[in-house]
């Protein structure tokens, strides 16, 4: 990472070593120490960080510069594994309120056609009691009318 960009995540490059070096991990997840180049050149006592096995195991080795930015890689890998992680949760109790409020539709649903079933077989039953109170009142008025023709005779 660039020491001018502005993400959060980067440090500048002017900033005092901190007092204990950061633990870093290699491939197969031992602490590598932090070892200097001993060997004679232009990058003589360059320090780096290398398998504890190194170079006979898994071969990992970071220039001592290069850690900063694999740690804020890491980091902002970190942050994304967590939001998916956070997303993940969130999707599953949308998932549960879903079913959840399939199950309330159901059941709502279930309780609308067993009123509409009981509305229709009072609807029948008034209908029948309305019919038969037609026949009595076809009935009184037809004595009426017999007992009228009777009397005017």
């Amino acid at each position: 990472m660039a020491s001018g960009s502005s993400s959060p995540f980067s440090r500048s490059r002017s900033r005092s070593i901190p007092s204990s070096p950061p633990l870093v991990k290699c491939f197969h997840d031992e602490i590598t120490p932090l070892r200097a180049v001993k060997f004679h050149g232009p990058i003589r006592g360059k320090r780096f960080y290398g398998c504890p096995y190194w170079p006979r195991m898994c071969g990992y080795f970071k220039w001592e510069d290069e850690v900063d930015e694999v740690k804020e890689l890491q980091f902002m890998l970190f942050e994304k594994d967590t939001t998916i992680s956070e997303w993940q949760y969130e999707k599953e109790c949308l998932e549960e309120s879903v079913k959840k409020l399939k199950e309330k539709n159901s059941k709502l649903e279930d309780d609308v056609n067993e009123l509409a079933l009981e509305n229709a077989v009072k609807f029948e039953s008034m209908e029948s009691v309305k019919a038969d109170k037609k026949l009595v009142f076809a009935m009184l008025l037809s004595w009426i009318f017999f007992a009228v023709v009777l009397l005017i005779k």
